[in-house]
């Protein structure tokens, strides 16, 4: 165990290097960004910058010919309306030139302070955000340290100043996040560890890691001195696989946060990656080329592993997790994305825990039951038809990650229809594959359907089949945590009966006429479900509570929350449900990652000095100061005054019942303060 406490030592020892290689990086500008309205349509941008002691900040501008000793600024592409070609950038201070001999050429810059400054002609009766980036380029001794400000600053008719955001400053990249103190039944960390333990059993199965079995098992047993010995050493191979997959993961959550993996997880850059990521390793599967690690990483691991004893065997289980990598890396990199968007606690952590149990375990059973061995299939071309089914599988996945992207931006490239047109291509073609109708170039010839090739094919065609009425408009509630919202699709005859309010089963809304429909976000954000009525903006909520004189729901979600969408289809659909939704309470839908700009009177700074300056940052910041919780989808009971009238943190839960005992319980309390 030596050798593990060395591991952790050198991983605090890069971190703490790391900490005070950050703490002495303080000799960098102060930048701060602001604008000045100065007039009904001109607004002055300007961004100033205070140099420390001996530094020099290169100048926008130099007088040679290319030369890439400078400084630059630009604004987002939207704003060039705003602009005059003949205005010129201004720099306000004192400008130097000297020769320099690192950068071998004159260089112009300031060293003391700089003003830039640049006009806008932004008429007063528009209310817009600036938005661009400063990139600055220095010399400090022999240096050349540079750095990116990106700002957005609020411009309205008011004649007052905006500030922009510096991110230089650690309070921006540093900001910290609440964890969540409730959590969703199936967010749990024992759910999560079972969910990725059967995954990790799944990748025994797996051409990179099945013919590794009986080789494995075998090497331990005729080697070892006594059975007792290899059934030790096939254990420790196993706790090994653990540990490889396990320890870099804790430290990494320990190091970045929960919080942060969660927002990684839910973010549209991230979703955007995974797709691409996805995308990459399906066609991989599809056998177009092979992801590998580096092979000197599984030969030197190997070269340790010859050494014998337990480390030499901890090596072989690192030369595993190496080679297998090709097939093991799209799994791995799934459960991790999913786990990551959890509110559990070391969500992460748990899911490894799981998965390296799950693909560890095998080898330790067969250690201590070798003729098990013998009952195996042998290995053949059935693996490599199992890596082309994963290989539409992860094509599946790729759209689910785009979907969310498409959803967060608004695109409607993958509407629910379009969503469901592809998955179920995709089913076909995989049961078309699986019956030998469709063939790649690297795959055996298929003489015969085997009976649990025919079982496959007829469970992924049923698939397809049940995602075909979907096209209509079926709620396929099993589905709906991955489908998009039936809300963006075009033609829906479920959603038809509640539109035209002639449901048998659900009651008309009363009394709706007495406050004003929703206006702000309506037209970024998809329409409520079931034809309810829903508010995304807390003060026009709040109006409509008061002229209701109603309770309000504030629904915590996000266009990248599957479990929000399952409540909606699985709960929210229920008539005894909707109906109370539509005629005790007003709706306010919360969404934590929209990315609509905020009215530059509504913009601030939370506790962090981070300026919160979009929909879904107020949204969140709301949910963390008032709440205390960061996950989706979250339901929360107030008063038009905003007191709390119940302190139960409701997330996700498909008890149909539980939630209507907890609306009724919401609506008596209501009650009792009128």
């Amino acid at each position: 165990m030596k050798f593990f406490s060395r591991i952790i030592l050198f991983a605090l020892l890069m971190l703490q290097l790391s900490n005070t290689t950050q703490a002495q990086k303080t000799d960098k500008p102060t930048i701060t960004i602001a604008a000045n309205r100065v007039s009904d349509s001109v607004v002055n941008l300007i961004i100033h910058t205070e140099l420390p002691t001996g530094f020099k900040l290169f100048s926008l501008a130099s007088k040679a010919k290319d030369d890439a000793f400078i400084s630059s600024f630009s604004l987002d592409k939207s704003l060039e309306k705003y602009t005059k070609p003949e205005d010129k950038i201004t720099e306000d201070g004192k400008l130097q030139s000297a020769t320099d001999a690192d950068a071998g050429q004159e260089i112009f810059f300031f060293s003391d302070s700089n003003t830039i400054s640049e006009t806008l002609y932004i008429p007063a009766s528009e209310d817009i955000r600036v938005k661009g980036t400063y990139s600055w380029l220095g010399k400090l001794n022999t240096d050349f340290p540079s750095g990116d400000t990106t700002f957005s600053v609020g411009i309205s008719g008011n004649t007052t100043v905006a500030t922009g955001i510096d991110t230089n400053k650690s309070s921006v990249a540093n900001a910290s996040v609440e964890e969540p103190t409730v959590g969703a039944k199936d967010s749990s960390a024992l759910s999560i560890f079972w969910t990725c333990f059967l995954a990790g059993l799944i990748m025994v199965f797996t051409p990179c890691v099945f013919p590794l079995i009986p080789v494995t098992v075998s090497f331990f047993l005729k080697k070892s001195s006594t059975k007792a010995e290899g059934v030790r050493n096939a254990i420790w191979y196993s706790l090994s696989i653990i540990l490889i997959y396990t320890i870099p993961t804790f430290i990494i959550t320990k190091v970045a946060g929960d919080a942060a993996m969660y927002k990684i997880a839910t973010s549209s850059v991230a979703n955007i990656l995974f797709f691409l990521i996805f995308l990459i390793f399906a066609i991989s599967f599809f056998g177009a080329f092979e992801l590998t690690l580096p092979s000197s990483w599984a030969n030197k691991a190997d070269e340790k592993a010859g050494k014998g004893g337990l480390l030499g065997i901890f090596f072989m289980a690192l030369t595993l997790v190496i080679v297998s990598f090709s097939c093991t890396g799209p799994i791995v990199g799934t459960l991790l994305a999913q786990v990551s968007g959890t509110s559990a606690k070391m969500a992460p952590v748990f899911g490894m825990l799981g998965l390296s149990a799950g693909l560890a375990i095998p080898f330790s059973l067969f250690a201590f039951f070798p003729s098990l061995l013998k009952s195996l299939p042998k290995s053949g071309g059935w693996l490599n038809s199992v890596k082309v089914v994963f290989g539409f599988v992860e094509l599946a996945l790729a759209m689910k990650f785009l979907s969310s992207v498409d959803l967060i931006y608004g695109w409607h490239l993958l509407d629910r229809e379009i969503f469901l047109v592809i998955w179920i291509v995709l089913s076909f073609l995989c049961g078309l594959y699986l019956l030998g109708k469709l063939k790649f170039s690297h795959d055996s010839d298929l003489k015969y359907i085997s009976i649990p090739r025919l079982f496959f094919a007829i469970a992924v065609f049923c698939f397809g089949l049940y995602l075909f009425p979907g096209l209509w408009g079926a709620p396929l509630k099993a589905m709906s945590g991955l489908l998009p919202p039936t809300t963006t699709q075009d033609f829906n005859l479920d959603e038809l009966q509640y539109k035209i309010g002639n449901s048998a089963n659900v009651a008309p809304a009363a009394g709706t006429s007495a406050a004003l429909p929703p206006k702000l976000y309506t037209d970024k954000l998809h329409d409520a479900p079931f034809g309810l009525t829903t508010y995304y903006d807390l003060d026009e909520g709040i109006a409509a509570s008061k002229a209701l004189n109603k309770p309000i729901m504030l629904d915590f979600t996000g266009h990248s929350c599957p479990n929000c969408r399952k409540m909606e289809n699985e709960v929210w659909s229920n008539p005894d449900v909707l109906n109370r939704l539509r005629n005790d309470f007003v709706i306010i839908s919360l969404y934590v990652d929209e990315y609509s700009d905020l009215p530059s009177s509504q913009v601030y700074k939370d506790k962090n000095g981070k300026e919160i300056s979009t929909l879904g940052d107020k949204n969140l910041d709301y949910e963390k100061t008032k709440f205390g919780f960061n996950a989706q989808p979250l339901y929360m009971f107030i008063d038009a005054d905003q007191k709390p009238l119940d302190n139960t943190k409701y997330g996700y839960d498909p008890d149909i019942q539980k939630f209507i005992k907890h609306l009724d319980l919401v609506k008596s309390n209501f009650e009792k303060e009128k």
